[in-house]
Order: structure tokens, then C-alpha cells, then sequence
């Protein structure tokens, strides 16, 4: 199947990358608006952007009648902070539930169960219970596309980093994290590590292995098959 990306809208052009492009770590941001109500919603195009100083990018689309912008970047243009926060298992719930389309004077935490942590430099809170965290900073804000789709880059300004993870050469053990990652419309956990080359008995015993549900959903099941799905990144509970 060869598919010319001219020929497709927004929405065909986003299943085809968001089923392509995988897994995405998600990027569970927190701010606070103007106001001071705040706010926290997972964006999984999600990525580093450089190392010094540390940045990071996020590309939010618009809320899912495709024209609203969303809280996050609101707040984002508004304060010039945010805060990202690692998904974990245990937190997975309160991660998907966080990405339904509250109004814009409830607060995400508050709805879904979380309690906030303190940051050092940003006023934006962190989620307490996160293993990792970063306070950051906005450098820039670009619109791209025909759409209303926007780039932030961020300067991390502070890591928050639980004790136990953080070794005592400098890096982070990430076999003790149980991250979860973006596929489609599903999520998936970091549950296994490897380095090449991996023998031919393990090869030959995945070749043809699909990923186990842990859901217990049927196997091809998929939330962009459902009425309630939209490209805009917002789930239904």
C-alpha cells in the first residue's frame, strides 16, 4: 500500500502517523493558567530536543472541534511554564482520564485524583507521586500546518528525580520504571530491555507474535475503530 500524503485531510494524515510512529512517550504536562486553576493533560508527540541547555518539544492539536485551543497551550502562552510529568503504570488511569475535555475553570488534578507537588522555579504544579519530573520553561511557540497543531519548546530548568532511580553514576535506572508509552489510540508498557544482537532462537520466536493485550480486549481492537475517538487527542472515560 502506497499512500500520497496530498491526498489526505488531517484526520486520515494523523491515523497514519500516530500508527506508524510508535510507541511515543507521553509528555503528562501540567500548568497553570492565569487564573490559577490548574490544569494537566498528556501529549504524546512528545520528544528531546537538545542537551545543553536540556530542551524539550511538544506538539498539541486543538481540542476535538478542531478549532478550540486547548488549556495546556493556553496556559503555556500565557505563564511561559510547564511541567512535565512520567507515566508510569500505576498512574495510567489518571493519565487517560486527565485527557477528557474538562471546562476550562475545573482542575485536572482535582477531577481525576491527584495530588500536586511543588516545584522550585516554575508555579505550575507537579504531580507528587511521579517518579520523574521536569520544570520547564518556554522558549518559543510555533504554529505548523494547515491546522491549528503548535510546537512549544521548553528549557528544563529543574529534574525531579526519585531517590531510588537516579544512580551513582549519573543516570537513571530505567529497568526499575514501569513507563507507559503511546501507540495508536492505546497506551503500552515498558515492560522488557534489550542490546543486539539478540540470538536467532528469540527472533524466530517473535516473528510472528503480536503484542499481548493486557486489557483483556479482543486481539486488532482498536479506540480510532470507536464513534467517540477524534484527532484531537481527548479521550472519553
Amino acid at each position: 500500500m502506497i499512500i500520497n500524503s496530498d491526498e489526505l485531510d488531517a484526520r486520515s494524515a494523523y491515523k497514519l502517523l500516530i500508527g506508524s510512529i510508535t510507541p511515543r512517550a507521553i509528555g503528562w504536562v501540567s500548568t497553570l493558567s492565569s487564573s490559577g486553576v490548574a490544569n494537566l493533560a498528556p501529549i504524546s508527540f512528545f520528544t528531546v530536543v537538545s542537551r545543553k541547555p536540556p530542551m524539550v518539544s511538544l506538539t498539541i492539536q486543538p481540542r476535538s472541534d478542531g478549532r478550540t485551543l486547548k488549556d495546556t497551550l493556553v496556559n503555556m502562552r500565557e505563564t511561559g511554564e510547564f511541567v512535565t510529568n512520567l507515566v508510569t503504570l500505576p498512574h495510567a488511569h489518571h493519565m487517560h482520564r486527565s485527557a477528557g475535555e474538562f471546562d476550562s475553570d475545573q482542575d485536572e488534578f482535582t477531577e481525576v485524583g491527584l495530588t500536586k507537588g511543588a516545584c522550585e522555579v516554575v508555579k505550575a504544579p507537579r504531580v507528587e507521586d511521579a517518579p520523574i519530573a521536569m520544570e520547564c520553561q518556554v522558549d518559543r511557540v510555533i504554529q505548523v500546518g494547515e491546522v491549528q497543531d503548535h510546537v512549544v519548546w521548553g528549557k528544563v530548568v529543574r529534574f525531579h528525580i526519585r531517590d531510588d532511580l537516579y544512580t551513582e553514576t549519573g543516570r537513571i535506572d530505567t529497568g526499575a520504571i514501569p513507563t507507559v508509552g503511546r501507540l495508536a489510540a492505546e497506551y503500552t508498557l515498558a515492560d522488557n530491555a534489550f542490546v543486539t544482537p539478540l540470538t536467532d532462537d528469540v527472533l524466530r520466536a517473535r516473528a510472528d507474535s503480536r503484542m499481548r493485550r493486557l486489557d483483556e480486549r479482543p486481539d486488532g481492537w482498536s479506540p480510532v475503530d470507536t464513534a467517540g475517538w477524534s484527532p484531537s487527542g481527548a479521550t472519553q472515560a
